[in-house]
């Protein structure tokens, strides 16, 4: 029996705090709903007469992940820990044992990666320790989410249940994403072909063509001088030590700006793509979608909100929205409900707002957000079908103006030759 202190809100608004003995986390929470209090803060202290558990230092263990991973051929992606958890999931319901369901997939890997990783699981917990503390050594692989509900999980008695919810998060987020590549894969196939024969037609073809002309250059339309200052520059690129090195600034450009986007200037970035037409929508709806079903999974396994907020928070895929998450955890640890905070953003719609406020009053928060994420997440189909219908459109629009610039600036000095001739 564990003695928790806890901060809870009432159905009638009132906030109030307390201690409860309870044997674990799972069952004070759902003693505290049954009594109409919806639980917003929970520390575990010691019954009396027991000792302060030893708290397991896992800086060591977080050091080895990199040497691990980099041991091997491959590469651990998104697919095979969506494929390991579903593999567990399944062996933990069958009714094996923890260690032999981990040893029994591990036996089934073909990924040298994979297996590594499993063997090294496999070990941490056949010396006793939890898979939540193994999974620690591999933070580029599961991502705090994950590990969360694994403890919750473990904590609670129901791991099976933890890692079937696992499976249906992670096979979400993988179909958002084949989506979006299947999306992105023809139209930039053929935009990258198109604009590398741009770039071969305005560098070499394009000036013989135009040798041929026997206008002046000042005398040629403006289209076509533009045309040739892009062939010399392109030529120049291609040709010379001083083009290449221009090329070399470029990507070095590149790469910098794409550093700046996943670290100081991470904000920014994701400020801004939110606001790209269509993209925008598409990028928020998943979002929305995927902190109602995140929320909703950790309550429902025993998890605080203000914990469960701290997780959340990194699997929004966006910072702007994860900077939003943190003002709504300070709030809420200020004493107030988690809907008034969301509600005050202007980041999340008004259907979560309102499913939020009465899940908080009910005490069936979990319940209602786990159900409402279905329809968020058919909310972020639509989005990404209109994307999917759109994306491809305007990128092919976009090779078609570059071609159409390039024949009109062609065939411009040609029709005013025709012209001249004609009028003499």
């Amino acid at each position: 029996m564990s003695s928790f202190n806890y901060k809870a809100v009432t159905s009638s608004g009132e906030h109030i705090t307390g201690q409860l003995d309870a044997p674990d986390r799972r069952d004070a929470v759902a003693i505290l709903t049954e009594k109409g209090q919806f639980v917003i803060e929970m520390e575990q202290g010691f019954a009396a007469g027991t000792a302060e558990p030893v708290t397991m230092n896992v800086a060591g263990i977080r050091s080895l992940s990199k040497s691990i991973l980099n041991f091997g051929a491959g590469r651990i992606s998104s697919r095979d820990v969506l494929a390991f958890t579903s593999q567990l999931s399944t062996a933990l319901r069958a009714g094996l044992p923890l260690l032999n369901a981990i040893e029994l997939i591990m036996q089934q890997q073909t990924k040298s990666k994979v297996r590594q990783m499993l063997e090294r699981i496999a070990d941490s917990v056949r010396s006793g320790q939890s898979l939540s503390d193994a999974l620690l050594m591999f933070p580029d692989v599961f991502s705090p989410l994950y590990i969360s509900m694994i403890r919750v999980g473990e904590t609670g008695g129901f791991l099976d249940k933890t890692s079937s919810q696992l499976t249906n998060l992670l096979s979400r987020d993988e179909k958002i994403k084949t989506n979006l590549k299947n999306a992105s894969a023809y139209p930039i196939f053929v935009l990258s072909l198109g604009l590398v024969s741009v770039v071969i037609v305005i560098t070499w073809i394009l000036p013989k063509i135009l040798s041929t002309i026997t206008i002046s250059v000042a005398m040629l339309p403006l289209p076509t001088r533009m045309l040739l200052a892009m062939s010399h520059f392109f030529t120049v690129c291609v040709t010379t030590v001083q083009g290449w090195f221009f090329i070399a600034l470029i990507i070095s450009g590149f790469v910098y700006f794409r550093r700046w986007t996943k670290t100081a200037g991470r904000l920014q970035w994701d400020s801004f793509k939110l606001k790209i037409p269509v993209f925008g929508s598409v990028l928020c709806s998943i979002a929305v979608g995927r902190f109602a079903r995140t929320l909703g999974s950790l309550t429902q396994g025993g998890v605080t909100i203000l914990e469960a907020l701290s997780v959340v928070r990194d699997t929004l895929g966006n910072e702007l929205l994860g900077s939003e998450i943190d003002r709504v955890a300070e709030k809420v640890r200020g004493g107030a409900t988690l809907a008034e905070p969301l509600a005050q953003s202007g980041y999340f719609p008004p259907l979560l707002v309102q499913i939020t406020a009465v899940g908080e009053q009910t005490g069936k928060l979990d319940e209602l957000l786990l159900n409402a994420a279905e329809t968020f997440d058919e909310q972020a189909d639509a989005a990404i079908n209109r994307f999917v219908a759109i994306y491809p459109a305007v990128l092919i629009l976009l090779l078609a103006l570059i071609v159409g610039f390039i024949i009109a600036s062609t065939l411009l000095p040609l029709v005013m030759m025709e012209l001249g001739a004609a009028n003499l």
